[in-house]
């Protein structure tokens, strides 16, 4: 039976193969158009990930809150300053746990050298911040204790920053770069760690903690500090050992008072993973909406041959064939038509994310999970919206169906 069912079904689609293909367009650009806004979707978390991941191991950012008395916070980090670099000396001398501590002043620049500019991010920092944030030297060296000491005037360039002011992969190091109408000395360029936007890493430039200070911010405090706990399993207890002894330190009692912020890699990237699925799934949805007028044209299109073939409906049924083959029979040319569109669907899908990656620098990945989906899905709208058509079919009268002219 089932092999006479799928020689008729072929026989069916195949006698008007101009109507099947323009109905299966639907299908095809409804699960061509969800694979695509998926793949993009998951190469986008896959890359914030990464990028979170790379600025450090077990990393806990320490952030500014809201002055006691100022107001709530902004954004998740106040505006007040309250942070300072005894802060950071204590978390490492006094919390159990810990593997590096660097604290920073970053602020955005207008930076000129040998009349080019750029506008980027200063960071003055100390040593232990090429271990937190996983920064490597591609030549030269990074910033010194001795340089922190004396409060040079030196700096190293991220390799974007680099080629920005010197030139593709010149040697900057010797040169003097202009930040704030200072002169500050070259002594080394990082090594690129890939990234995009106002914290991408290869466009920065680093600077002694102190000089910043005393020369660019104009104050003694820090805008964040980076913790980096020796292991994943120990982060929760740092986190709370770092909270106490701030709270003791700026003499705050009550925690909800506190004005700094605390948060940790991990809550960074589920923060992130949250706010991109969510993004891919608004996506996704809306590309959906192909898939569902598809399957409209499909129920169109089986209605129109329900129609057409009533009196050979009507002649099976008055032969013997029973209601069960007649509904078998409709059902499958609908669900064949949106498994031939599923699969074309999935082969364009697959075809406009490696455009998306080639093309516009899109990440994208299209993953087992997405492919299993899309064919899920245009069964499901094949069973639906077949459904109704194959019903109909199947509760014709013989008697009337053969007086149908």
């Amino acid at each position: 039976m089932f092999l006479d069912l799928f020689r008729e079904t072929i026989w069916s689609l195949a006698g008007n193969i101009a109507r099947s293909s323009l109905t299966i367009l639907g299908i095809v650009i409804g699960i061509a158009s969800v694979i695509t806004m998926v793949s993009i979707g998951q190469g986008a978390q896959a890359t914030i990930q990464s990028s979170i991941q790379s600025i450090g191991s077990n990393l806990i950012i320490i952030s500014p809150g809201a002055q006691r008395g100022a107001g709530p916070v902004s954004s998740g980090r106040g505006s007040a300053q309250t942070l300072t670099i005894e802060d950071a000396d204590a978390i490492a001398s006094q919390v159990d746990g810990v593997s590096n501590v660097a604290p920073e002043v970053s602020r955005r620049y207008q930076i000129t050298a040998k009349g080019n500019n750029t506008n980027t991010q200063v960071i003055g920092t100390t040593p232990a911040y090429l271990d937190v944030r996983n920064i490597k030297m591609d030549s030269g060296t990074f910033v010194t204790d001795q340089q922190i000491k004396s409060s040079a005037k030196v700096a190293v360039l991220g390799p974007s920053a680099r080629d920005d002011l010197f030139g593709t992969d010149a040697n900057p190091i010797g040169s003097n770069i202009r930040i704030k109408g200072i002169d500050f000395q070259v002594i080394g360029v990082a090594q690129s760690k890939g990234g995009s936007g106002f914290t991408n890493p290869d466009n920065s430039i680093y600077v002694p903690i102190t000089s910043a200070q005393h020369f660019l911010s104009g104050d003694n405090f820090v805008t964040t500090i980076s913790v980096s706990a020796q292991s994943q399993s120990s982060m929760g207890q740092v986190q709370q050992d770092i909270t106490d002894l701030l709270l003791k330190r700026h003499k705050i009692s009550d925690p909800t008072q506190a004005d700094f912020n605390l948060m940790n890699q991990t809550d960074i990237i589920a923060t992130a993973s949250s706010i991109t699925g969510t993004f891919t799934i608004l996506l996704s949805s809306i590309a959906g909406i192909s898939l569902l007028v598809g399957g409209i044209g499909i129920m169109n299109m089986m209605l129109t041959t329900v129609t057409e073939r009533t009196r050979e409906i009507g002649l099976r049924k008055a032969v013997g064939i029973k209601k069960i083959y007649i509904n078998l029979q409709f059902l499958s040319e609908a669900v064949v038509l949106t498994f031939l569109g599923g699969g074309v669907g999935v082969v364009l899908g697959w075809l406009a994310s490696i455009g998306a990656k080639d093309f516009f620098s899109l990440n994208t990945e299209v993953s087992l999970s997405s492919v299993l989906l899309a064919f899920g899905v245009s069964a499901g709208v094949g069973i639906i919206f077949g459904f109704y058509p194959a019903r109909r079919a199947a509760n014709l009268s013989p008697i009337e169906a053969l007086r149908y002219e």
